[in-house]
């Protein structure tokens, strides 16, 4: 039975000996705030679970996490582009912060804060963001990626006031929904593991969470666009939460030829070197020299308009041509950690990087947030200097 509690949508079932109260929020509400506060100071939960996963959970409780960022390891793992992305979404709640005057996801601090003050058990019940998004990347082409990221960086850098229109998607999902949306709407492989799987998750999560700690009262927080979702699955059961759980955590791996497709490039390449050589070493050094001239130039220009030190744009022209024929080490890898030897993120960085990426300035003046960009754009001017290098050299070879 559904009912309302200060406006909030709001949905009790029965699982077990469990009592389990759905209650929808709106992320970008004062009123939903009040209302979890209001309901967790009656005393009737014992238990509360929040829409939320550990790495967004630990960025609640310790606001320092940022500063505590290894970028060096965050590139040689290969989450820049998590980072990145994280970044992009926390600009867009900054704004958002600061037209409206409430912290997105206040609901969640509250029940957070009011539970540890408590005593009482706080259950996570989201999906890992990261594996969130690269499930949903996984899904769609290289485009549509690009559109997705040109998106995010539009909301970061855009002056507008958030409208109308965007709020009330909050008010029905939450900051990574709201961002996909467009997509969402119209590409169901995109909706799946964005919206419908997460769903499946939480329920999951909730059923898990129910089994292990056998709550008498738990309060489920959760964005109001998700609560029909959980409420069916809920309400329809399953057999086995845990096997559940463990097939949405898991992240498809690449197509087993696109493994293979940056080894056949550098094949290829060295093969037009090889043949260029065998015709007459002044042709060889000639393509040699283009490889050079290109990739990193390209390199170079990308690390350039990332305004990163001199010398960092140096060793991109000269790091590139080399890292793109060895696909296990790329050119950002390189630049970035130039980049940091060479101007080392201060404490303040860190301190102001939230703040700092909300408007497109601060993303070239903040070192973080700077490091990034070289290490980005430097990778993409490889990238694209690698199949034009390319395309020129077997061109010089046809003619």
């Amino acid at each position: 039975m559904s009912q309302s509690t200060e406006n909030q949508p709001r949905t009790d079932i029965t699982i077990g000996n469990s009592k389990v109260t759905l209650l929808g929020t709106a992320h970008v509400s004062r009123t939903s705030a009040e209302t979890v506060k209001a309901l967790l100071q009656d005393g009737d939960y014992d238990a509360v679970a929040v829409e939320l996963c550990p790495s967004r959970y630990n960025a609640i409780i310790d606001p320092d996490t940022l500063a505590k960022m290894d970028l060096f390891k965050v590139f040689k793992e290969g989450k820049a582009m998590m980072v990145a992305a994280n970044l992009a979404l926390g600009a867009f709640q900054q704004r958002m912060a600061e037209q409206f005057g409430i912290q997105p996801g206040e609901e969640f601090r509250v029940a957070i804060n009011d539970s540890l003050e408590a005593g009482r058990p706080v259950m996570l019940i989201d999906r890992e963001v990261s594996i969130t998004l690269k499930r949903t990347m996984s899904q769609i082409s290289w485009w549509k990626r690009f559109e997705i990221i040109s998106m995010l960086i539009a909301s970061v850098v855009s002056k507008e006031e958030i409208s109308e229109q965007e709020v009330e998607r909050l008010k029905e999902g939450d900051i990574l929904e709201s961002t996909f949306t467009e997509f969402a709407e119209e590409r169901q492989e995109i909706y799946e593991p964005l919206v419908a799987e997460r769903d499946r998750y939480m329920a999951a999560r909730i059923l898990q969470e129910v089994e292990e700690q056998g709550p008498e009262n738990l309060l489920v927080v959760i964005g109001a666009g998700h609560l029909k979702g959980i409420t069916n699955y809920l309400e329809q059961g399953m057999d086995q939460p845990d096997k559940e759980v463990e097939q949405l955590d898991y992240v498809p791996e690449k197509k087993s030829w696109l493994r293979y497709l940056p080894w056949a490039i550098v094949l290829l390449v060295l093969t037009g070197f090889a043949i260029g050589f065998m015709r007459s070493p002044e042709l060889g050094w000639n393509l040699v020299m283009e490889w050079v001239l290109i990739n990193g130039g390209l390199s170079a220009l990308g690390a350039a308009i990332a305004a990163a030190h001199p010398l960092t744009i140096l060793t991109a022209f000269l790091a590139a041509p080399i890292t793109s024929l060895n696909p296990t080490i790329g050119a950002g890898m390189v630049t970035g950690a130039a980049e940091i030897y060479l101007r080392k993120p201060r404490v303040g960085d860190f301190a102001t990087l939230r703040h700092d990426t909300t408007h497109i300035k601060g993303w070239w003046q903040n070192r973080v947030s700077r490091t990034l960009l070289v290490f980005f754009l430097s990778t993409l001017g490889s990238a694209v200097g690698t199949y034009l290098a390319g395309f020129r050299i077997f061109d010089k070879l046809a003619g």
